[in-house]
C-alpha cells in the first residue's frame, strides 16, 4: 500500500512536468514565429528581402550577404525596432569590403608667434615624435601643439615629399598656414614688405620638389609711394609701361585695360601703393591712356596730381587740340593737365653735349662725356665710386664747359643714381633728355627709376627708361653653407638610419624615404664636399667588414645619384669595423656600430699654411683627418 502510493505521487509530479514542459516548448515555438515572422514583415516593408531572418529561442538571427556596411545596419536597426535589440543577432557579410577606399590625408599647420598647431589625419604609420621633432627644429624651438589624428591606410604617392617640403617650407616663414596633402602644398602666408615677399616667394619655390604642387599665397603691407607716378609711352617700338601705380585693384584694372586697349602686351604689373592724391586716380589715368591713344603716340606721365602728356612730333594741330581739350574737361578735379606738342625732332645725340655712364655684367663702370670743370669731374668720381662700391671704376670724361646747360651735374648725378638700380645698362645724359637701359633682377626698378627723375627734374622731364626684368637677375636666395647642410643630414638620420639588407649593400625599403629627404637637403647645397662613410660591427673578418662597408658607402652614392644629386664631389670610403660607437659585445651595439656617416671634407692645408706633422705625434684638432668627428657631427646610420 505504501509503495503504490509512493509510485502514485511520483506519477502525478511526472505528468505535471510533462505536462509544463511541453506547454512551455509550445509558448516558446509560438513566441519564436510570432517574432520571426514580425521581423520579416518589418524586412519586407524595408525593402530588404534579402536577409533570411531564423528563430532561436528567443533570439532573432539575422543572415544574408548585404550589399555595404549601409545596408547591413539598416537591416539591424529595422529588426531592432519589432524585437528587442539584444535579441537580434547579426550573422550578415557585406560584400565589396575590399572597396572601402582610404581616408584623405591632409595636415593644416598654423605657425605664428605663440607656436606651431597641427590639425589633421596622417598615415598611422607617421612616426609622430620624429615628426614634432623636425616642426620644433624648423620653428626653432617653438611650442608644438599636436591634434594629429591616425588611420592605418598606406601612406599615398607623394605624401611624404609633400610633408618634408611643407618642413622646409615651415623654417622661413614666420607667420603663416600650410595645408598639406598628397603630392600638394598651399601656403598663406604674410612678409613685412614686398621685397621680403619677393624673397620669400623665390626661396619657396626653390625648396619645391618636382612631384609637389603649390599654391603660393604671400601678402605684405602696400609701399607708400611719393611721387605717385604712371608713366605710359607709345612709339616706334610699341606701346609700355615704365612705372604703373595703383590705390586699388578696380583702379588697376582700369588702367590696364585703357592700356590694353591701345596697343599695351605686356605682363599685367601694377603696383598697388599707398599714397595717391585721389580716389579717382583710375579714373584720370586709364581717362590719359586713351587720349596718348588717340594721339598716335607719345608720353604720358601722371605724377601725383600733375598729368603730363606730350604728343609725337609733329602731330596735326587740330587733332592735338581737340584730344587735350577733351582730356582736360574730362580729368577728375584735383588733376591738372600740362600738354606739348613738338614740331621739330631735336636729337641731342647728334650734338657734343652728352655723358655715357655704361656698368657692365663684369661689374665695371666706365664714364665717358664731357664736365665742366675739374671740381665737377671730381665729385661725380667720388660719387660714382661710392654709389658702385666694389665696382671698377674707369674715368673717361672731358672737362670742357663749352654749351654745356646749366644744371649739368645734377643730372649727371641723377642719372648715376638712376644706373644704380640696375644689374647692367648704360645712362646717357643729353640737353633735352635722359636715356637710360639695361638689365635688373628688381620688378620695380623701371617704376623706381621713374619716380626718381620725376621728383628730381617734374614730372615734365623728358626721359625714357628702357629696363628688362630679367627673373635670373633677381636677388639670390642664401644657400646654406656646407656645415648647415651636413647637420641637417644629421637631424634626418638622428631617428632613421640608413640600413640594409643583412650581409649586402642593398638599401632596405624603410630607409628609401630617408634618402629622398638627404636628397631633398643635398639639392639646395652647392659645391659641397662630401665623404660618404660606411662602418660594420666586428663580426667577420677585417677584410670582408671593409669590402662590405665600402660597397655600402658606394651604394648611398648611387642612390643620392639616382635622385638627380650631383655626386661628383661626393667619396664612397669603408672603413670596416674601425671606429666603433658602441660595445660590440652586445647587439645593440653592433646595430649601432652597423652606420653611415657623411663627413665634410676640408681643404688640405697647404705647405706654408702649417708644417706638417710629425709621424709620431698625436694628431690635434688641426691635423686630425677628416675622417674625424672634430669637422663636423657625423650624420650615422
Amino acid at each position: 500500500m505504501r509503495l503504490s502510493s509512493v509510485f502514485i505521487r511520483v506519477g502525478t509530479f511526472g505528468v505535471a512536468a510533462l505536462i509544463a514542459t511541453l506547454g512551455a516548448q509550445s509558448a516558446v515555438h509560438l513566441l519564436e514565429d510570432k517574432s520571426k515572422l514580425a521581423v520579416q514583415e518589418a524586412l519586407l516593408d524595408a525593402d530588404l528581402g534579402w536577409v533570411r531572418v531564423i528563430g532561436d529561442g528567443l533570439q532573432v538571427v539575422l543572415e544574408g550577404e548585404a550589399p555595404d556596411e549601409v545596408f547591413r545596419l539598416r537591416a539591424v536597426n529595422a529588426a531592432g525596432g519589432v524585437v528587442d535589440a539584444s535579441r537580434v543577432i547579426s550573422n550578415m557579410g557585406v560584400a565589396n569590403q575590399t572597396g572601402i577606399e582610404a581616408p584623405d590625408f591632409a595636415i593644416e599647420i598654423l605657425r605664428n608667434d605663440s607656436g606651431v598647431s597641427l590639425i589633421g589625419l596622417i598615415p598611422a604609420s607617421t612616426d609622430r615624435q620624429n615628426l614634432n621633432g623636425r616642426i620644433a627644429t624648423a620653428a626653432k624651438g617653438s611650442t608644438v601643439t599636436d591634434l594629429l589624428e591616425g588611420a592605418d591606410y598606406p601612406v599615398p604617392e607623394g605624401w611624404r615629399s609633400a610633408v618634408n617640403f611643407a618642413l622646409r617650407a615651415l623654417e622661413v616663414l614666420p607667420r603663416s598656414k600650410i595645408s598639406v596633402s598628397a603630392g600638394s602644398v598651399t601656403i598663406n602666408a604674410s612678409a613685412d614688405s614686398g621685397d621680403q615677399r619677393r624673397d620669400l616667394e623665390q626661396r619657396i619655390r626653390s625648396l619645391k620638389p618636382d612631384n609637389v604642387a603649390l599654391a603660393l599665397t604671400i601678402t605684405a603691407p602696400r609701399p607708400v609711394v611719393s611721387p605717385y607716378i604712371t608713366r605710359f609711352i607709345i612709339d616706334e617700338n610699341g606701346a609700355r609701361f615704365e612705372a604703373c601705380t595703383a590705390d586699388t585693384a578696380a583702379s588697376r584694372d582700369k588702367i590696364l585695360t585703357a592700356a590694353h586697349a591701345n596697343g599695351y602686351e605686356g605682363r599685367d604689373s601694377c603696383t598697388l601703393a599707398l599714397g595717391v592724391p585721389s580716389r579717382t586716380w583710375g579714373d584720370a589715368v586709364s581717362q590719359s591712356i586713351n587720349a596718348l591713344g588717340e594721339l598716335g603716340g607719345g608720353t604720358l606721365t601722371v605724377s601725383d596730381a600733375d598729368v603730363t602728356v606730350t604728343a609725337p612730333v609733329n602731330t596735326d594741330q587740330a587733332t592735338f587740340d581737340d584730344v587735350i581739350g577733351r582730356l582736360d574737361n574730362a580729368l577728375p578735379e584735383l588733376f591738372a593737365l600740362t600738354a606739348h606738342l613738338p614740331t621739330t625732332t631735336e636729337n641731342g645725340a647728334d650734338g657734343p653735349e652728352q655723358f655715357i655712364a655704361t656698368l657692365s655684367e663684369d661689374s665695371k663702370l666706365d664714364l665717358s662725356g664731357r664736365v665742366p670743370d675739374d671740381l665737377t669731374n671730381m665729385v661725380i668720381e667720388n660719387y660714382a665710386r661710392a654709389k658702385f662700391a666694389g665696382d671698377e671704376v674707369v674715368m673717361g670724361t672731358l672737362v670742357d664747359s663749352e654749351g654745356l646747360p646749366a644744371g649739368w651735374q645734377v643730372r649727371v648725378l641723377a642719372g648715376l643714381d638712376a644706373l644704380s638700380n640696375l644689374s647692367n645698362g648704360t645712362v646717357t645724359i643729353q640737353s633735352d633728355t635722359i636715356l637710360i637701359t639695361g638689365q635688373t633682377g628688381d620688378e620695380e626698378a623701371s617704376a623706381n627709376i621713374s619716380g626718381l627723375l620725376v621728383e628730381k627734374f617734374g614730372s615734365d622731364a623728358t626721359f625714357s627708361v628702357d629696363v628688362e626684368y630679367v627673373p635670373q637677375l633677381d636677388l639670390v636666395v642664401e644657400t646654406p653653407s656646407s656645415e648647415d647642410c651636413v647637420a641637417q643630414i644629421n637631424v634626418v638620420t638622428e631617428d632613421r638610419k640608413i640600413t640594409f639588407d643583412p650581409g649586402s649593400a642593398t638599401l632596405t625599403t624603410d630607409t628609401l624615404p630617408v634618402m629622398d629627404d638627404i636628397a631633398e637637403i643635398l639639392s639646395q647645397c652647392v659645391d659641397i664636399e662630401l665623404e660618404i662613410a660606411g662602418y660594420t660591427d666586428s663580426q667577420g673578418s677585417e677584410e670582408m667588414n671593409a669590402r662590405l662597408s665600402q660597397n655600402r658607402a658606394e651604394s648611398v652614392v648611387s642612390a643620392l645619384r639616382m635622385r638627380r644629386i650631383i655626386t661628383s664631389s661626393f667619396t664612397a670610403k669603408g672603413y670596416g669595423e674601425a671606429d666603433p660607437i658602441a660595445d660590440n659585445d652586445t647587439e645593440e651595439g653592433r646595430e649601432a656600430n652597423r652606420r653611415i656617416e657623411f663627413h665634410l671634407v676640408q681643404p688640405e692645408p697647404t705647405e706654408d699654411a702649417a708644417p706638417e706633422p710629425d709621424a709620431t705625434e698625436t694628431p690635434t684638432d688641426e691635423t686630425a683627418p677628416v675622417t674625424e668627428d672634430a669637422p663636423a657631427e657625423p650624420a650615422s646610420e
